[in-house]
């Protein structure tokens, strides 16, 4: 019987980096989908549900930021990186703290948009340096975002 090779090396930092954050992008766009779709059928308790996926989600990519800083990634990176914690703290903010309805008020909600954006496209760029499919992948999760974003509004 042959000894077969058995690969035990751990994964690497930049790896698991990247891995976070793919699932942690992809979980994003689903997660404002299903806030958006929540929105429209009006249901209170699926809101909050798909919220608190989306808040929680400052878990993930802080832990994802921490291991790029950590291997000196590309400021690019970490500068998409600190976007998307941004929006996902202006998020906690404005929902949870303040509990204002921001939505309602053109001077708060213009820039609050600007940053979903920013933080949208964050993913997006960020996962184009991982590798194409992933690219592909946030991407198409992000087209779900817009379209029920367009059926929320409908």
């Amino acid at each position: 019987m042959k000894n077969k090779d058995i690969n035990t090396q751990p994964i690497q930092p930049y790896k698991s980096n990247e891995l976070i954050f793919v699932v942690s992008s992809i979980i994003f766009n689903l997660a404002v989908s299903g806030v958006y779709i929540s929105s429209k059928i009006d249901s209170s308790v699926l809101l909050k549900i798909f919220g608190g996926i989306v808040v929680l989600l400052i878990i993930p990519f802080s832990i994802s930021l921490v291991g790029y800083i950590k291997v000196k990634a590309r400021k690019k990176i970490i500068v998409s990186h600190i976007l998307i914690l941004l929006y996902l703290l202006l998020e906690v903010l404005l929902d949870y703290i303040l509990k204002i309805p921001f939505r309602e008020i053109l001077v708060i909600h213009i820039p609050y948009i600007m940053v979903f954006y920013a933080a949208a496209f964050s993913m997006i760029g960020v996962s184009r340096t991982i590798s194409k499919k992933v690219e592909l992948l946030v991407i198409a999760t992000f087209l779900i975002l817009i379209g029920c974003l367009i059926y929320n509004l409908s």
